[in-house]
């Protein structure tokens, strides 16, 4: 039998449970403190939504553009959250006889998920209430999680670090310094980051773990599922900025001028695009640790496939 693992105090593990002791918030107590979103305020910021590049836009439209795409934002984020959840589950398997203090921040990750869907749930309940009807999130989590956990444990694991990654990048560099935002809105966005902050340490040591089992067949095939990952979720993309692009156009006080709409349609494919995949290659240190694990010629294969989509 296996000795079991004895945590140091240097242990990351330990310090990721340490942190999320440190960050334990409540839904109703901390963050919506029985407030509701308005609609006075954007959701999201400039330098996300793009809404700021459409010139032909009035400050209003703009404002109901960043609350569009927030709207999607959180159910992208709930959505996410179900194949994590899933994932992080069965990463604990392999600590039950081991580190007890790695299976602890594991357990406190996944119970911590569980808690970000209800979160992300409220909002879209509350974003329901007082924008106009019509409005439709049309991936379906379930089915999302059931293709993606399909996939190879390094590919999924390495799908998850890049989010976890490109939230921290979004509250810190964009989120927190937009003092225009919906607090209710803001207040959701900075007790999220709180609790990924240690998911995307776990994220890492998970993914770099899986990867020293593997050969180098075996992490050639997690490079193709990771590419093929990416394309799904572009894919997922595509239809929702064209159902949000819909959603906003038609409930405008005016028409849009046909060269106007089809500016409108591509900025949101491209804001989507930037948000879910552009910035975590710019702004973290996700392609620092994806090109460390992965030889020159797997890492020529994923900038030739990343390339058309940055």
């Amino acid at each position: 039998m296996n000795a079991v693992i004895q945590p140091t105090s240097s242990s990351p593990y330990l310090r990721a449970v340490a942190a999320s002791k440190r960050a334990r918030w409540t839904l109703e107590h901390d963050v919506l403190r029985g407030r509701s979103l308005d609609l006075e305020h954007k959701y999201l910021p400039d330098s996300l939504s793009l809404a700021n590049t459409l010139e032909f836009l009035s400050p209003n439209e703009r404002r109901f553009m960043s609350q569009v795409q927030g709207r999607s934002y959180a159910n992208i984020f709930g959505l996410v959250e179900r194949f994590i959840n899933a994932k992080v589950l069965e990463l604990t398997q392999h600590h039950f006889f081991g580190d007890q203090v790695a299976l602890e921040a594991l357990v406190r990750f996944s119970d911590e998920e569980l808690k970000h869907q209800e979160l992300f749930r409220r909002i879209e309940q509350l974003a329901a209430e007082g924008m106009p009807a019509g409005y439709r999130f049309l991936p379906e989590p379930n089915q999302v999680a059931r293709v993606v956990l399909e996939k190879s444990t390094w590919s999924v694991l390495a799908l998850t670090c890049h989010i976890e990654l490109f939230t921290l990048a979004h509250y810190k560099q964009s989120i927190e310094p937009d003092a225009s935002l919906s607090p209710l809105f803001k207040d959701v966005l900075l007790f999220h980051w709180k609790e990924e902050s240690q998911h995307a340490v776990l994220d890492e040591l998970e993914w770099r773990r899986a990867d020293q089992a593997l050969s180098p067949e075996e992490r050639a095939k997690g490079v193709d599922d990771l590419l093929s990952l990416v394309a799904a979720v572009d894919g997922l993309l595509q239809q929702q900025a064209a159902a949000d692009a819909d959603y906003f156009s038609h409930h405008l006080e005016r028409a849009l001028a046909e060269g106007e709409g089809a500016r409108v349609r591509a900025t949101f494919l491209r804001a989507y695009r930037y948000q879910y995949i552009g910035s975590g290659i710019e702004q973290t240190r996700f392609p620092e640790i994806l090109f460390g694990l992965v030889d020159e010629v797997e890492s020529a294969r994923i900038k030739a496939a990343l390339g058309p989509l940055l």
